[in-house]
């Protein structure tokens, strides 16, 4: 009769599972060829399982508590069921359970009974539980919790089910086997939502989410202060407990990043990755591109491409940053004309390669506010809306001045007004461009503007930045950092960039394969003291003594980015610090992959898309009907 029932059970199990899986393909994929119950185990097809139920918890949890049993190393399927609690079902719980533990306590008082201390723990955290239930901050759930150990015969689940048993109690759990219920606890691990054991443990909101399988227990918890603030992005995977790293840079200190990697460890992949799932959550980036390969994910998300060197792009380093009022009025700040002034000290000494001596520096000081009286602009703010002067003007002023070394100072400008590389500085500044991703290119630039190009650009951004009426969380990305920082003046500014971003809602993202330049100078040392967020990626042999020293690295950590593939890399916030590896999906790959072979292969093939098919970032949130209906172009936005 017994057997009878086991075989009965048996059949109605299969049938289930054929039910079921006819959704996602030929009928009976996933039904097992045979299927053997016993007390405690099963024989499922080739292989044996038996199911536990957690019944017994921790009275404090952390956020990724249960990451070693979601990565124990063998087969083991972890089930979480949870079911809400009517807020009202609740509050008569909570009252009842509140009641009776008082009873207890006061007959042990009267008669003279010693408190029990679990007792005493007990409604301690019920009425916690009944307050924060009351004040709306949380709320109460029914969950259970199941394992399920597969192993190939009985001898080995016995080792995997000793194993699993012991975890389980170093993490303060106590497992109970489902005997004489070992298919109704197999099934209900299978993931078709079915709880068949129903041995359930009340849970509140902030415990259960800390239950959450994809939390990561490396990196601290976002500031709950912090609400405001974008909710950071993914950034791979933890390569020690295949746990999810997720980051908020918006919630640290301060929202800068510094990203070291010599060339081909995927320094620029990674930059590109959370520059795209930044836009997601609705922060806008500019783009500091020398190589042109941001030009691909521009036209992707409808942003913004300028190409620095082209005919038609000009930049005027004298021009003062006007700002446009919403009411269409125009101003600036009272001491718009004396920054503008010594701004164009640092663009002259990036520009001409040398820092100036104190002769050349009050030679060119009485040259600039000559230039601007020439065209009538002086401090009196009324001026500031006329036509500002060029650098030809400047040259000229320079040229007729008789004060000491004026005209050695316009003979290294000559060049840049009159010779090869004058083109950029010819007229008033051509471009304003404006939108949630804004990319300036370099390429097109000769070698020896580049520098003069980078600090630019950064300077139509912060002036951007620091002059718009509009708050909202912004992303300044400078790729190859090394081209601006090898310039005192250059790194200079930078570093006044990093200090002041903060305070205008902004990151600055500093990215170089020559760490020498970031790490053997007082001010890039500076940079990556003011940054928040570390990302170390495959070290060259010659630079990873200034690396450990910098960063304070153990002799692991040391060896691990000299052999670290490519993606991977320490992510390191102070003192937390974790191994993980960049991801990303098909869809994201194919918009910000710049492996020549690559991309040889796919122009060959005639793969090229058109801008059409790509994602409309045009709104700050992304809508999923934006993807199409390829479930291989389509973007996880959970993930992300």
């Amino acid at each position: 009769m017994a057997s009878r029932l086991i075989r009965r059970r048996a059949k109605g199990a299969l049938k289930h599972l054929r039910a079921n899986s006819q959704p996602f393909g030929t009928t009976g994929a996933f039904v097992p060829d045979a299927l053997v119950v016993g007390a405690r185990h099963l024989e499922v097809g080739s292989g044996v399982v038996a199911t536990f139920a957690v019944t017994g918890y921790p009275r404090e949890v952390h956020l990724g508590w249960l990451q070693p049993l979601l990565t124990y190393p063998g087969r083991v399927d972890v089930s979480l069921h949870i079911e809400p609690i009517d807020p009202v079902t609740a509050a008569n719980h909570l009252k009842k359970q509140l009641a009776r533990l008082e009873a207890g306590r006061r007959h042990s008082y009267e008669h003279g009974h010693l408190l029990d201390p679990n007792v005493e723990a007990a409604t301690e955290d019920a009425y916690d539980l009944s307050a924060r239930v009351a004040r709306g901050e949380g709320k109460l759930f029914r969950a259970g919790l199941y394992v399920a150990v597969h192993a190939a015969d009985k001898d080995a689940l016995a080792d995997e089910v000793a194993t699993v048993k012991s975890l389980a109690a170093s993490l303060l759990m106590d497992c109970k086997p489902t005997t004489y219920r070992a298919l109704q606890g197999w099934l209900t691990c299978l993931p078709m939502g079915l709880d068949l054991i129903r041995m359930r443990r009340t849970f509140d909101t902030a415990a259960l989410s800390a239950a959450f399988p994809f939390t990561s227990p490396d990196l601290p918890a976002p500031d709950p202060s912090s609400a405001a603030a974008p909710t950071g992005v993914l950034y791979g995977y933890n390569l020690a407990s295949q746990g999810l790293v997720h980051w908020d840079r918006f919630a640290q200190d301060n929202h800068n990043s510094v990203v070291l990697g010599r060339s081909g460890s995927g320094k620029s992949y990674l930059v590109k990755l959370e520059l795209l799932r930044s836009l997601y959550r609705g922060v806008e980036v500019h783009v500091v591109d020398p190589e042109d390969e941001y030009a691909r994910l521009a036209g992707a998300v409808g942003g913004t491409h300028v190409r620095l060197g082209s005919a038609d792009v000009r930049l005027n380093p004298f021009e003062l940053p006007i700002r446009t009022t919403p009411d269409g009025r125009r101003s600036a700040s009272r001491d718009a004309f004396v920054r503008r002034s010594l701004f164009l000290h640092t663009f002259l000494a990036v520009l001409c390669n040398e820092q100036p001596t104190p002769t050349h520096r009050a030679a060119l000081d009485r040259a600039i506010a000559e230039t601007y009286r020439a065209v009538g602009i002086t401090n009196d703010p009324r001026s500031w809306n006329r036509p500002a002067p060029l650098l030809a003007d400047l040259e000229a002023t320079l040229a007729r001045s008789k004060a000491p070394l004026s005209g050695d100072l316009a003979a290294r400008l000559h060049p840049y007004v009159h010779g090869a590389f004058a083109d950029m500085f010819a007229g008033p500044t051509s471009c304003r461009p404006e939108g949630n991703l804004v990319v300036f290119s370099l390429r097109d630039l000769p070698d020896e503007l580049k520098s003069v190009g980078t600090l630019m650009v950064l300077d139509q951004v912060w002036r951007q930045v620091a002059e718009t009426s509009e708050r909202r969380p912004r992303l300044v990305v400078v790729d190859e950092a090394w081209l601006l920082m090898r310039q005192p003046a250059g790194a200079e500014f930078l570093f006044r960039m990093v200090k002041s971003s903060r305070k205008r809602w902004a990151g600055l993202t500093v990215a170089t394969q020559d760490t020498a330049d970031v790490l053997g100078t007082d001010l890039g040392r500076a940079v990556v003291a003011n940054s928040a967020t570390h990302v170390l990626l495959r070290q060259a042999p010659s630079a990873i003594d200034e690396v450990t020293q910098a960063f304070d690295l153990s002799d692991g950590e040391r060896q691990f980015l000299l052999s670290a593939q490519q993606g991977q890399g320490l992510l390191s916030t102070g003192t937390h610090r974790v191994a993980f590896e960049g991801i990303a999906s098909a869809f994201e790959h194919d918009l910000i992959t710049s492996d020549p072979a690559e991309l040889a292969l796919r122009a060959s093939a005639g793969s090229d898309q058109d801008d059409e098919r790509y994602l409309d970032l045009g709104d700050p949130l992304l809508n999923e009907d934006d993807l199409g209906d390829d479930p291989a172009e389509r973007v996880d936005l959970d993930a992300s």
